[in-house]
């Protein structure tokens, strides 16, 4: 059991989050650590334990996968993800490879699929479908609403929070929301940067 790797799985559903739990625990090759049915509590998770792997559902509540990808990115010791979803939308494998996920693999994959990508992720591989990898490429203001776009440009007008609220007519808590939405999707901290990225990408 010394050589066993450690991990975490993280699915809204019981009855998937149970299936998962008997899978691994039935093999030696791999130690579970934690079951939760959210992201905050895959995060509070692992930095309670360190563990090799994480295997999380892509629709995990509240954050999401590919914000919770987007916040292990950052952290040292981080656990490698495999991110599992149903195969229907297949922007969902580019999506995860972009956010950093390790692998990739489908729900309806056959069990043993999904231990030989567990194992083939511990050992430092990435296992993904095939897809053509310069959609990774893309304009990140592609994953904007029309609405953040139009915030995104009236921000590069100098506009404050009150003068958004009147020109957008909505209240100054919506505009505090679409301007969260629109910093993280662009991976930006505050206005400033979205000025700044505004006139950077301004074509």
């Amino acid at each position: 059991m010394s050589d066993s790797r450690s991990l975490i799985i993280a699915d809204p559903n019981t009855i998937m989050l149970q299936a998962l739990s008997d899978l691994f625990e039935r093999d030696k090759r791999f130690s579970l650590v934690a079951t939760t049915k959210t992201a905050e509590g895959f995060l509070e998770s692992c930095l309670r334990v360190p563990v090799d792997i994480g295997i999380v559902d892509w629709s995990i509540p509240q954050l999401g996968a590919e914000r919770l990808l987007g916040i292990l990115r950052d952290r040292p010791n981080a656990p490698r993800i495999i991110v599992y979803a149903s195969g229907g939308d297949p922007d969902v494998p580019r999506r995860a490879l972009a956010a950093g996920a390790a692998a990739f693999c489908t729900r309806d994959a056959p069990e043993q699929q999904l231990l030989d990508v567990a194992l083939s992720v511990a050992t430092g591989r990435m296992v993904f479908p095939y897809m053509d990898v310069r959609s990774l490429k893309r304009d990140p203001r592609e994953t904007l609403t029309e609405r953040e776009k139009a915030m995104l440009t009236a921000l590069a007008k100098g506009r404050t929070n009150n003068e958004l609220a009147a020109e957008l007519g909505i209240s100054i808590n919506t505009v505090k929301f679409h301007l969260r939405n629109l910093y993280e999707k662009l991976n930006l901290r505050n206005r400033s940067q979205a000025i700044a990225f505004f006139y950077a990408n301004e074509a």
